[in-house]
């Protein structure tokens, strides 16, 4: 497809989707999904794969864009910082590869009866209670943890032993794990150098 083409296409489909957005009447309805994992299975990716790696959410997204014709599409649906999900203990989220199967997307996780949110006998006064929060609260055990080598926040071997274990890939996780630490511990510095 030439250039010219596709910026028509673009630009037809930029007004129909602004058109519509505007409550005015487009050429066609436009059609905007919310198609998450079911694009990496299309692009023939595992969720965990686009769930950790961006680059590969966007090419499914893309591909999927391109063969459906689709009008408008949020890039990336299913990427999450997941390190950044552990790290502040969020407890009822399972992500792709690490609480669930690789090829099962994000869940809920139910909790076991004695571990819920909030009890059964509760929910008749809602207002009475407040239930434990979601995100355990506190300082994070890293902050007074032993030395670790420079450039870890959280070292993956510490992790790695804590339920729930992985079930997808380990390498592609320890990988992802190293960039998103490197990124954490520069993202750190930087905050403290600029103020």
């Amino acid at each position: 497809m030439s250039s010219t083409a596709v910026d028509e296409l673009y630009a037809a489909r930029l007004g129909r989707y602004v058109t519509a957005m505007r409550n005015g009447t487009p050429d066609r309805v436009p059609l905007r999904p919310l198609a998450a994992e079911i694009t990496a299975r299309y692009a023939g990716f595992t969720c965990q794969e686009v769930t950790h790696d961006y680059n590969k959410a966007f090419e499914a997204v893309i591909r999927c864009c391109h063969d459906f014709e689709w009008d408008a599409v949020v890039p990336n649906m299913v990427y999450v910082w997941t390190g950044l999900t552990d790290a502040i203990g969020l407890r009822y989220y399972g992500v792709p590869g690490i609480h669930v199967g690789p090829d099962v997307g994000f869940q809920y996780r139910e909790p076991s009866e004695a571990g819920a949110f909030m009890k059964r006998e509760e929910y008749d006064a809602p207002s009475a209670h407040v239930p434990p929060p979601l995100i355990t609260p506190g300082i994070p055990a890293w902050v007074t943890a032993p030395k670790v080598p420079p450039g870890i926040c959280f070292p993956f071997e510490e992790k790695y032993g804590e339920p729930p274990p992985i079930s997808g890939d380990v390498k592609l996780v320890r990988d992802v794990w190293d960039n998103i630490e490197g990124l954490a511990y520069l993202y750190i510095w930087h905050v403290l150098l600029s103020f």
